[in-house]
């Protein structure tokens, strides 16, 4: 088998040597030029496994260097040679189609990481891609237009190390969106490590997504190690990161610039090697122009975005969504999978779903419960009633009249009558737990299903909510 081949332009004579000799040690054949011209030719010529460029070139930039290559060899990963800080260009490459960038002076170890990273891509893609994406797809279900757009945005953004911001409403399917382009990319062997940023309380993140030292604050009886380190070799998904607070947002940004992270209590910095995959809910462009998040963090993370589309964009999608969820439902408990009757299929197609798949995964787990047989009608969905607008006038007879249904919940209870409570014959636990479960479910449905939004509206913490939706059933 022949020695894979590396391109390096860079006019800096002991970068090209640092690097021929660097590769040369991994068993990698070399071939280090200093021009724009001459790296034309050396193209022309032949293909190459993994190339790097400079940024700046004595007839050039390496942004045509990215070009040409994108051109003329899409299979050959390209990584940038940037200046030490200087993120803007960085993130410009990225933009071009740079797999990744190494940065000067250049750190030994992590080119190391980067090199094997991109040969296994380059790998992938001369082999057409590997069993795992065929079968991670496979969950992203509907084959209406938007979904064939997402899906084929997936396979493009899986190929390189840029860093993807994922827009789109609570409940449509962001952190699938985040696992497939792990899985389907170069990092697919590495640690996949989710965290929620509303569900951290800002006194602890900084030791949570770093790491602390033994004896570094009171209560630290041991080295931890955080969500950074966790990510070595794979990806960290920062779910509602709209939700950090800003004094982390800075910190956050010099560990994705730097590539390193200093654990609380400790001296040095430990580098890490991490792609980042961001999402929220929330209009992140609209909270930089009011200053609730940082501009420079919104450029670093938000490289590419991808939006999902929420369900009432692809009502097409809902029967082939439907029939997964039931069979997933049924694979769980080890029954048969659930029908849907004319009426309940045509009703599903006609709601607006404001919780997106999340909220039909919830609606046809209690339509299952409800149900007689596995055959399920419109009245065992218990779709909500549209919501009042704010307009509108609240009193008690119009409220009586508008009361919605329990929406996306998975709770099969009814909500108690208001005279029922203690004194007439209702325990005083289940009075309190139905009055908790109708307040639960409302905050759910008015924040769409996000479960951060709805503590905020609770005034709880994300993990009591967490907490009180598995003690009531509700999740």
């Amino acid at each position: 088998m022949s020695a894979q081949t590396v391109l390096v332009i860079d006019d800096e004579r002991d970068i090209r040597e640092l690097l021929t000799i660097t590769l040369g040690r991994m068993d990698l054949q070399v071939e280090a030029v200093g021009t724009v011209a001459e790296a034309r030719r050396a193209l022309g010529e032949r293909s190459y496994d993994l190339c790097f460029t400079d940024m700046r070139l004595p007839d050039g930039t390496g942004h045509e260097v990215i070009e040409l290559i994108a051109a003329t060899h899409p299979d050959t990963p390209v990584a940038m040679i940037t200046a030490y800080g200087n993120v803007d260009a960085a993130v410009n490459a990225l933009k071009a189609g740079a797999f990744d960038f190494v940065s000067k002076p250049v750190d030994i170890q992590m080119l190391r990481r980067l090199v094997r990273t991109a040969l296994q891509l380059a790998e992938e893609r001369k082999s057409g891609g590997g069993a795992a994406s065929t079968g991670a797809a496979g969950r992203l279900v509907g084959d209406s237009p938007a979904m064939q757009q997402v899906r084929a945005t997936i396979a493009k953004l899986a190929r390189n190390q840029a860093p993807v911001y994922i827009a789109g409403e609570s409940g449509v399917g962001k952190e699938l969106v985040a696992r497939l382009i792990h899985e389907q990319g170069p990092r697919a062997n590495g640690p996949f490590v989710p965290v929620n940023c509303g569900a951290i309380p800002s006194e602890l993140m900084e030791s949570e997504f770093f790491g602390h030292k033994k004896g570094s604050f009171t209560g630290a009886n041991s080295d931890k190690e955080g969500l950074f380190q966790a990510a070595h070799g794979g990806t960290l998904f920062l779910d509602e990161v709209a939700e950090l607070p800003l004094h982390m947002q800075v910190k956050l940004l010099r560990a994705i610039q730097e590539k390193a992270v200093r654990p609380i209590g400790a001296r040095e910095e430990v580098p890490v090697d991490v792609r980042i995959l961001s999402a929220t809910h929330k209009d992140l462009a609209r909270l930089v122009e009011q200053g609730q998040f940082r501009q420079d963090l919104f450029y670093r993370i938000n490289v590419i975005e991808l939006r999902v589309p929420p369900l009432r964009e692809r009502r097409g999608d809902v029967p082939q969504l439907a029939a997964f969820i039931l069979r997933s439902l049924a694979a769980k408990s080890g029954g048969a999978p659930g029908r849907l009757k004319p009426d309940a299929q045509q009703a599903l197609e006609e709601y607006d779903f404001p919780g997106n798949v999340r909220e039909l995964e919830n609606i046809l787990e209690r339509a299952m419960a409800m149900c007689d047989g596995d055959t399920i009608g419109a009245d065992d969905l218990m779709l909500p009633q549209r919501p009042l607008r704010q307009t509108e006038p609240v009193n008690a007879a119009h409220a009586a009249m508008h009361t919605p249904q329990p929406g996306a919940a998975v709770a099969a209870q009814p909500a108690v009558p208001h005279a029922a409570g203690p004194g007439s014959g209702v325990p005083l636990d289940d009075y309190i737990s139905n009055l908790e479960r109708t307040a639960i479910i409302k905050a759910l449905e008015e924040s769409r299903y996000n479960k951060t939004a709805a503590a905020k509206k609770l005034g709880i913490t994300f993990r009591a909510l967490r907490y009180k939706l598995k003690k009531l059933g509700i999740d």
